[in-house]
């Protein structure tokens, strides 16, 4: 037997269902459309961004104080590319979208200029700002032997660079990129940030898994939460139709100094968690703490059961004092 499959007769049929499929549900599907950003050059724009922010362990290792200009000369205009490129697409993407049609660059390439020139303008922020999130968990995890480990090793310090980056994008109102790069991060860490959630100086998750950090989310400086931390929306503001009303403040404010232990909820828009407080693991908030406070929830009790069962008989081959 030769291992191959004809589909024969069955193919036409085939294929004309699943066209079928495709003319039901047009939200599945992006046919008859030109733009279109895409995941693998998005990637390529987040690696090649951490070997710029972390040179020596992203990336090309092999960098000294001689050919470090050099490196930083090649990795620079392909990063002002690649943004330009996927921002191009994003806001191109955004008018046909939208119906208004794209003439012969609709405004995007201007724009895209614009924006890419911005955000590499604003990457030595970003790498300053980031140097404070490593200081940040170096502090506040006793188990960190150096700073290297760290940058290498740790799944928030991956999040928040990643974070910091989109965050640009976002500011400048870039479509669909920033997502997308935050999607990267929470698929490779299990640390869900939104872009648009704005973040102080010397952040630090510790362990990372399963934080949810929502979109209209403020945090101030100095702030370590914990794995399975959730800073989420109560609910939705709605208009008179019943719709959601996107960008409203539904996520909370941490202010500086707060620590959030695992696995604590904290919700609304409203709730504000005061300068200096400490939020105990697994708590449920959905209204203000006060400045210096410290919340947690009372221990269950615990039963613990003695076994009723006889002792195992010795054998002749135990061993006895």
């Amino acid at each position: 037997m030769d291992g191959q499959f004809n589909l024969g007769d069955r193919l036409p049929v085939l294929v004309d269902r699943i066209v079928a499929s495709y003319n039901r549900d047009a939200r599945t599907r992006h046919i008859d459309c030109t733009f279109l950003p895409s995941p693998p050059e998005v990637e390529e724009l987040i690696r090649r961004s951490l070997e710029l922010l972390f040179p020596g362990f992203f990336g090309r290792q092999d960098l000294s104080s001689f050919n470090v200009p050099f490196h930083v000369g090649e990795l620079l205009p392909r990063i002002a590319q690649l943004t330009f490129r996927q921002v191009n697409k994003c806001l191109c993407y955004a008018q046909e979208l939208e119906h208004r049609g794209v003439g012969p660059d609709g405004g995007c390439d201007k724009a895209a200029r614009r924006i890419t020139l911005a955000f590499v303008d604003h990457l030595v922020a970003v790498r300053d700002v980031l140097s404070s999130d490593v200081e940040a968990a170096y502090d506040g995890d006793p188990a960190a032997m150096n700073c290297d480990e760290i940058i290498l090793a740790y799944p928030g310090l991956l999040a928040i660079a990643v974070h910091r980056l989109a965050h640009e994008l976002y500011k400048q109102e870039v479509p669909m990129l920033p997502r997308m790069m935050s999607e990267w991060a929470h698929a490779h860490t299990g640390i869900d940030i939104h872009p648009g959630a704005r973040i102080g100086d010397r952040f630090f998750i510790d362990h990372g898994s399963g934080v949810v950090i929502g979109e209209t989310t403020e945090i101030g400086d100095n702030v370590k939460i914990y794995q399975g931390v959730t800073l989420g929306a109560l609910s939705f503001p709605k208009d008179e139709r019943g719709r959601i009303i996107r960008g409203a403040k539904r996520h909370p404010t941490v202010e500086d100094n707060v620590t959030i232990y695992a696995n604590a909820i904290i919700l609304g828009g409203d709730t504000v968690l005061r300068r200096g407080c400490t939020i105990g693991g697994s708590v449920f908030i959905t209204s203000s703490v006060p400045e210096g406070a410290k919340v947690n929830i009372s221990p269950p009790p615990l039963h613990v059961k003695e076994s009723k069962r006889p002792a195992a008989a010795k054998s002749d081959g135990d061993f006895q004092i």
